[in-house]
């Protein structure tokens, strides 16, 4: 039964290093346990077969997962292949300091709230925000004040 995890510690020159599981359990590998070792560093997201040694719990058949599969918005780790759709829309936003956590819309509902810019009263500005949905169904909101829109689209267009 196949794990994920990550590497936690790497010592190349002695050719191991540890490997934190889903559990938060340490486990040793060895780099010819390492499908491509080439890929090995601290902090890379790994795929692996649970094991034990004599020294304690270890993992074979280890695969380092591209960087590539994963981009980061916003302190959020997203695995590419998790997303189903992304939208970039605009949206007016009043400065009357809404309490965002508790307004929850869909992608449909703001499609059809979003006015031209001419309505809008001078108090409102329109921010640029990016909606991805994932394969679950969970639906992730980044405005331009967080992220740089253009250059993630970008990532996510790979």
């Amino acid at each position: 039964m196949a794990m994920n995890g990550t590497i936690t510690t790497w010592f190349e020159d002695k050719g191991f290093g540890f490997i934190k599981d889903e559990n938060g359990d340490n486990r040793y590998f060895h780099v010819v346990k390492v499908a491509n070792p080439d890929l090995i560093k601290k902090n890379a997201a790994v795929t692996f077969e649970p094991t034990t040694n004599n020294k304690g719990l270890s993992a074979y058949a280890v695969k380092v997962v591209p960087e590539s599969k994963y981009i980061f918005i916003a302190g959020e780790r997203i695995k590419l292949t998790a997303i189903k759709s992304f939208v970039v829309y605009s949206e007016e936003e009043a400065n009357t300091g809404i309490d965002k956590d508790n307004v929850v819309l869909s992608v449909g509902i703001l499609m059809n709230s979003i006015r031209p810019k001419s309505d809008a009263p001078a108090e409102t500005r329109t921010l640029k925000k990016l909606a991805i949905t994932t394969q679950h169904g969970t639906t992730l909101i980044f405005s331009e004040d967080e992220i740089d829109i253009d250059e993630t689209v970008k990532m996510l267009k790979v």
